[in-house]
Formats: structure tokens, C-alpha cells, sequence
């Protein structure tokens, strides 16, 4: 990316301040030059992936500014989610802001300065989160931590182990200048008119005759969709990509010219950066396709699995490791030194074997909503086992769908080795994904080097079958599969080979409890610490229980209320009076308390209330299930009545 300052195309806007034009005298020249620039806001992020957003006038930023860059500004931490960290007593938080990336201008399109008929700006600056003066707690410091800590524990491994370098093609430790931690991610989202109700048996009769993936966008969908793209360029970050994804119907036209019932998935792709600057790139994204849609009357959501049983969104995350030659040049560490004759090199072997041996603790941070999980779930080319496919040859590169992580390589360009991991979508807080990916697989590089294995040794290891005892990965445990694992494998062959997915976020968060030892990999180096760690568990405990019992639990019992009788007395049949009582014991099961026997609901809220996490997770399956055949027999006992009454 260039270091100038990125303008639209009359020069009258600009989009970005880079890196290297931070200094106080520089910003001050910038913001006196764009006086449609009125705000500054310092923008850190919680450990729910909040970030923070608050109007500074510039008039004051200016005055103060070297104070403002220098120390920031102080909130009340515990309006923020960092709970038992901030709290009521202690919840002094500095919001620090981060000159190591670039500053982005937000731009109201809906509010035109009056003085220069542009559209009022606001200077985003990504920043820390600072408790009583000492402590980073947000999840941009614990992504920055996790790279300054594999790039040093790296650097220090290649020069007591060469031979891992020799492999790619260094000579020496001594000719790198840097390692360079690249990633990237893939958003995924649904756009809809506002209450539009989707109609899940056409949804997902388009889906499985793959009428929209990649077809031409129409009307105000092309139209947002366009200049979502062109603002993104603006920013710099390099769009690669727009274009429908799998899910969505056809919009209808209207009399009016105009389009109306539009349900449509679309997916937007941009130039990898470093991973810092990958996740802020991320937010960003976000925020100007939901502004951009929303402008043209369009809902945007981001959410994992909006709509049940059609696709749900996906955010594949790509991540790499290259080392910056003192020469100028790049060498990707994960490319072995011959193409033709080995998948990875043995860091990039390590790197694999670290993330998938350690996942249990990776997953809370991926999968940390009922939402996510509900994406998780076979035949939706969502992943759900702990395995990787790396291609069936070494000349024939991965194309497997169906697993938790793909090797991507290009044979013709050593750059483009990367691992896509598959699990994440658009509402995970990408920092926190990162960070834990890159302990995992700092964990596994460390084993293979250490250990002297080279490429051919680390491929027959990862290969390995259930029950084979090999180096650094579990016996009980397989790793690698080049089949559809949905199509290949029954669900008890998939579990007894790559363990048993979690089913709810009780199960996933107490992965923790179950595997400290995979916990203290991510402790490593101080880049997560107990009382992180701990702060995101009471985080995300109290996100699931609040929304199981305040938001899933009422929607069922809407639907629990929306099932009624609705055949009369004529021109009915015996069956349709087995499929009623049928559907009414389901009802009274779920919803109906009696002086003997408590409903489902109230068992779970119950259970909830008593902290009794273990039952609610079980009894939550079991509502799942249960409404699932609700709707199910329900849909029977319609589709049978003639005359409803």
C-alpha cells in the first residue's frame, strides 16, 4: 500500500492517514486542510469485539493533541465488556490510541457541511484499552502481543534449529530482517428488504439448484454492492472480489421499476496485510457495507446463521508467515525450498499440527454464540470436525470444502502457501481468533524443530490414523482427511476420529477446564492471562444465558402459541386428529407447567438462575430438538387440512 494519504478522485476527500504521517505537526496539517473532518473518535475493542466510538470535536482534539496521542482519553470501563476486570469500583479504562496502523475517515454521507458542501468526517483512530495505567486489556493489545511474541520465539527458534530454514531456502537466520505475520478474511452476509420474511422451503429449493451462487446482482443490491467496493479501494484495502454467495431467492420488479422481497447472500473479499492491520481492516469493512446497504434501503446483517436451514455466513480467515530478507526480498515460511516435492516445510508442517492439536481451546474465541454454533452443523459446507485436508498430492492442491482448515498453495507462486481456517464467521471478534491461532501453531512449530523432523516425517506423522501413537498429535485422534467428511463418514465415525464437536457454548467454553494444558499454550509469553481468559468466559457465559433465557426461550414460545388447532369439524379425518394431538403434547412439553411437572422452558430458566451451566446445555439440546419436530409435525398437520378454520 502506498504511503500517501488515499483521496477520492477530485482530491477533496480523504480516506486514510497511513503510518508514516502520525506525528502531531502532520495530522494537524491534515485535519487543517479537510475542515469537513469534525470528529475524532479513539476506537478500542472490548473483549466481546466492541469497539468504541466517541465524538471529540477536532477544534479540541488540535488544541490538546499531542495529550490526545500521547495519553488518550479515559472512559468508564465497565460500560464496556470486560467484566470483572472494570467493574463499578475499578473501572477507570484509558483509551490509548495505536500509531503502528492506519487511521481511517468515516464519512456521514447523509450529513453535508453546510461551509464546504462535503459530507461530514470522522477520524477513526484504532486504539488500546488501558486499566488503572498498566494493564492492556482489549483485544487489539492481545493480537499485538501474539505477534510480537511468535515473531520473536520464531527468530529465536530458526537460529538454534538452521535446518528448518535450509528447507525454504535461507542459508541463514542472519539475512532476515523481519517476520511478517500476513491474514486475511473473507466476509459473508445476507441483505434483505426490511421485514422482509424469508420463505425457508424457497430459499432452499434456490439453494439446492444453485440459482445464485455467483449470478448477477440487480437493482439497489448491484447498486450497494458497487460502491461498498469502490469505498473499500478508497480506504486501501485492496478489493479482490464481490459477488453473490449461495444463499438468497430472486428479487421481484415491481410496477414501479422498483425491487421489492429481495433476500439475497453476498460475500466481499480484500488484499491480505498484516494482522493487526487485517482485523482492522475487518471492522472497517463492516461498518461501510452496513452504512452503504442501509442508504440504499437495505438490511444488512452479519450474523452466523440468520436464517435456519438455508447457507449461513462464513468469514474463512487466511493465515501465513513469511520472513523479509535483508536483500529486499520475501520467503514464505510455510513453502518448502521444492514445490514439486514436498507440501509444507517443517514450520508450516508445525504450524498445521499446533492448530488442530490445540482447537478445544481456539474454539471458544471461534464458535462463542448460540448463533455460530447453529452455522456449525452438517451439510451446509460448515466445518464441525477437527481436521485439515492439504491436497491429495503434492501437485494436486486441496479443494476440500468439508474441513476445519485447507492448505492453500499455488505450485507457480511459493508466496500463496497459507492455511484457510473455515470455522470463523462475520460476528467473531477476528483479534481474539488470531491471537489464539497463533499460539497454537507457535505450540506446534516449537515441537517440530525442536524435535528435528523434517517435511516427509511430518507429512507421514499428520497422516496418521486413529490409534497410531506419532509424534506431538494425540493417539486417539486423526487429523487429516482429503474425502467430504460429511458424505464419507457416519457422525459416530467423525466423532470417534476427530472428537466430538461442542453442540452449545457451555460446552465449548468449558474446553478450558478440560484441557489445561492446551490453556497454557495460550498463556505463553503473556499474550492471554488467566484473568483474560477469565474475563472472556464470564463474558461470554453471561451473553448465552442472558440470550437462552430472554431472547431463544421467548421466540419459541411465540411459536409455541402460533401452532393451533386449526381443523373444525368438517372435512376432517382421523388423521388429522393424531397429528394435532400429536403437536399439542409437544406444546404442553415445552411450554406448559402444572403442579406435578415443570415445562422445558421453566427447567431451563431455572437451571440457568441456579448456575447449574451443565443442565442448561443438555436441556437447551433438548429444546432444540424438540422444537425442531414441533415445526416438523406442525408443517404435517397443515399440509393435510383442506378448510382451516
Amino acid at each position: 500500500m502506498s504511503n500517501e494519504i488515499l483521496c477520492s478522485e477530485n482530491d477533496k476527500l480523504i480516506f486514510l492517514i497511513p503510518t508514516s504521517q502520525h506525528s502531531p505537526k502532520e495530522v494537524t496539517s491534515i485535519l487543517k486542510k479537510h475542515p469537513e473532518i469534525k470528529f475524532v473518535s479513539l476506537v478500542g475493542v472490548d473483549l466481546g469485539g466492541n469497539d468504541t466510538d466517541e465524538k471529540i470535536p477536532v477544534a479540541l482534539f488540535l488544541k490538546n493533541i499531542e495529550d490526545f496521542l500521547n495519553y488518550g482519553v479515559q472512559t468508564d470501563g465497565s460500560s464496556v465488556i470486560l467484566p470483572e476486570i472494570a467493574s463499578l469500583n475499578d473501572a477507570r479504562v484509558d483509551i490509548i490510541p495505536d500509531s503502528s496502523v492506519n487511521w481511517f475517515v468515516d464519512y456521514n454521507f447523509d450529513n453535508i457541511d453546510e461551509i464546504t458542501g462535503l459530507p461530514v468526517g470522522t477520524l477513526r483512530i484504532p486504539s488500546f484499552l488501558i486499566h488503572n495505567g498498566t494493564s492492556r486489556v482489549d483485544s487489539r493489545s492481545i493480537l499485538m502481543k501474539a505477534v510480537e511474541h511468535f515473531k520473536a520465539q520464531l527468530l529465536s527458534l530458526i537460529k538454534e534449529y538452521p535446518y528448518a530454514l535450509e528447507s525454504i531456502g535461507i542459508f541463514s537466520a542472519d539475512e532476515i530482517e523481519d517476520i511478517v505475520l500476513t491474514s486475511a478474511t473473507e466476509l459473508e452476509f445476507w441483505v434483505k428488504t426490511p421485514e422482509e420474511k424469508a420463505d425457508i422451503e424457497k430459499l432452499s429449493t434456490s439453494q439446492g439448484l444453485k440459482e445464485q451462487y455467483w449470478k448477477r446482482t440487480v437493482g439497489p443490491v448491484r447498486t450497494a454492492l458497487e460502491k461498498s467496493l469502490i469505498l473499500l479501494d478508497k480506504y486501501g484495502l485492496g478489493v479482490e472480489m464481490g459477488h453473490k454467495e449461495v444463499g438468497g431467492v430472486q428479487a421481484k420488479l415491481t410496477g414501479s421499476g422498483n425491487y421489492n422481497h429481495i433476500m439475497e447472500q453476498l460475500e466481499i473479499d480484500w488484499k491480505y496485510s498484516t494482522s493487526l492491520q487485517a482485523a482492522d481492516n475487518e471492522l472497517l469493512a463492516r461498518n461501510v457495507i452496513k452504512d452503504t446497504f442501509t442508504s440504499y434501503g437495505l438490511e444488512v446483517t452479519f450474523m452466523a446463521k440468520p436464517i435456519e436451514g438455508v447457507a449461513g455466513s462464513g468469514e474463512h480467515t487466511h493465515v501465513g508467515v513469511a520472513a523479509k530478507l535483508k536483500d529486499g526480498s520475501i520467503k514464505n515460511l510455510f513453502s518448502p525450498a521444492d514445490m514439486t516435492k514436498d507440501y509444507m516445510s517443517p514450520i508450516g508442517w508445525g504450524a498445521l499440527m499446533g492448530l488442530l492439536k490445540n482447537y478445544e481451546v481456539v474454539n471458544p474465541f471461534v464458535s462463542s454464540t448460540n448463533d455460530s454454533l447453529n452455522r456449525l452443523k452438517p451439510g451446509f459446507e460448515a466445518p464441525v470436525c477437527i481436521v485439515a485436508s492439504i491436497g491429495h498430492t503434492v501437485d494436486t492442491p486441496s479443494r476440500n470444502r468439508t474441513i476445519l482448515t485447507g492448505l492453500v498453495r499455488d505450485m507457480s507462486n511459493p508466496l500463496a502457501t497459507r492455511f484457510e481456517v473455515r470455522s470463523p464467521n462475520p460476528t467473531c471478534n477476528t483479534y481474539l481468533v488470531l491471537a489464539a491461532i497463533y499460539q497454537t501453531m507457535l505450540d506446534g512449530i516449537s515441537a517440530v524443530l525442536k524435535a528435528g523432523k523434517n517435511a516427509k516425517e511430518l507429512e507421514i506423522n499428520f497422516s496418521k490414523g486413529l490409534g497410531e501413537e506419532k509424534f506431538y498429535l494425540e493417539t486417539a485422534r486423526a487429523y487429516r482427511s482429503e474425502d467430504d467428511v460429511f458424505e464419507h463418514y457416519t457422525e459416530e465415525e467423525r466423532n470417534a476420529l476427530f472428537g466430538k464437536p461442542p453442540a452449545t457454548v457451555w460446552e465449548n467454553l468449558v474446553n478450558f477446564q478440560r484441557y489445561p494444558e492446551k490453556k497454557t499454550v495460550l498463556l505463553q509469553g503473556n499474550v492471554f492471562s488467566e484473568k483474560i481468559i477469565h474475563s472472556y468466559k464470564v463474558a461470554i457465559l453471561t451473553q448465552w444465558a442472558t440470550e437462552l433465557t430472554q431472547r431463544l426461550i421467548p421466540d419459541n414460545m411465540d411459536f409455541v402459541r402460533s401452532c393451533k388447532k386449526l381443523h373444525g369439524s368438517e372435512n376432517v379425518s382421523d388423521l388429522d386428529v393424531v397429528n394435532w394431538e400429536k403437536v399439542n403434547q409437544l406444546r404442553n412439553y415445552l411450554m406448559k407447567d402444572s403442579l406435578s411437572q415443570k415445562s422445558l422452558f421453566t427447567q431451563i430458566r431455572e437451571a440457568i438462575e441456579a448456575a447449574d451451566y451443565d443442565t442448561a446445555s443438555k436441556l437447551q439440546l433438548e429444546m432444540n430438538q424438540a422444537m425442531g419436530t414441533l415445526k416438523n409435525l406442525y408443517a404435517i398437520y397443515r399440509r393435510n387440512l383442506i378448510e382451516l378454520s
